[in-house]
């Protein structure tokens, strides 16, 4: 039986007091670099009362000590899944996919050799609509796109989503931005009216578990061209972008781009960047050597 306490705010059954909360989002914060308020509380409990009932833990306390002791970690990720927001669609801003075929992409084969790659990361990537648009944008509007070997890196630190950015099965919700045109090109029906995205672009494209916070995690990217990061800063404190920001950089080779979301700024984070605004949208530039 998990004991309960009450949550003034919701004048609902609480598992954990404010002293456990707070001691939990600093553990949380910790391995993910993610940040909850006081106002997230209600937010944070459902999903932990979910994960107590499943390990089958007697109370927040024994949870807490088998996320934080697991050898394998196992429950650890079952809770950042369960914590994770992963919502998208096909084409979500696409002004910086047009800049992307229109400038950035351009810009950087002018200066990049015949025959090296072109390396873009989309991270986090979610259940795959963001590298699938950037994919099917630059095979339908770059038209050099066929002259260059292209690299699509997608990660997120869901597992469970990532799964489902693999299999590329998707609604009509998320395609409502997706043409008759584009759908019979790069899509394929499914009886219960979902659609498949063709095996061609499902292989194509590098899908991996990535903690952004985790050195070990973001090594294995070096020489990248263009990164996605849309809308996950949001969730980190100052100290958080600022390090997550320095590790892009690292990450990029001289001359690359980050595209950040709608609501996010460089200028607040880092100066080391230089912006460059393409039309409608402005991103991030790594300085050439």
């Amino acid at each position: 039986m998990v004991a309960l306490t009450t949550n003034p705010a919701k004048g609902l059954p609480s598992v954990m007091t404010d002293e456990e909360f707070a001691k939990f989002c600093e553990f949380f914060y910790r391995k993910t670099g993610i940040q909850y308020q006081d106002g997230k509380k209600y937010y944070v409990e459902r999903r932990i009362v979910d994960r107590i009932e499943k390990t089958g833990s007697e109370s927040f306390r024994d949870y807490f000590t088998l996320v934080r002791f697991q050898a394998d970690g196992e429950e650890l990720q079952f809770l950042v899944n369960a914590m994770t927001v992963n919502e998208t669609y096909f084409f979500r801003e696409d002004y910086q996919f047009d800049a992307l075929v229109g400038s950035i992409l351009p810009a950087i084969a002018r200066t990049k050799q015949k025959g090296a790659p072109i390396r873009i990361w989309s991270v986090p990537c979610s259940s795959g609509e963001e590298p699938y648009s950037i994919a099917i944008n630059i095979l339908e509007h770059w038209d050099q796109s066929d002259t260059w070997d292209i690299e699509i890196h997608a990660s997120d630190i869901d597992s469970k989503i990532l799964g489902e950015a693999r299999a590329g099965i998707y609604s009509e919700r998320s395609l409502s931005r997706v043409s008759d045109q584009l759908r019979a090109r790069y899509f394929l029906p499914k009886l219960n009216g979902t659609f498949q995205i063709c095996d061609e672009l499902r292989q194509s494209i590098d899908f991996s578990l990535v903690n952004v916070v985790d050195p070990l995690h973001t090594k294995r990217f070096r020489g990248l061209d263009v990164i996605f990061c849309r809308n996950l800063l949001i969730y980190f404190d100052d100290v958080g972008r600022r390090e997550t920001v320095e590790m892009f950089y690292e990450t990029l080779a001289p001359g690359g781009f980050v595209c950040l979301g709608h609501s996010e700024s460089m200028s607040r984070m880092s100066s080391i960047f230089l912006p460059r605004k393409f039309k409608e949208t402005i991103v991030y530039q790594k300085p050439a050597e």
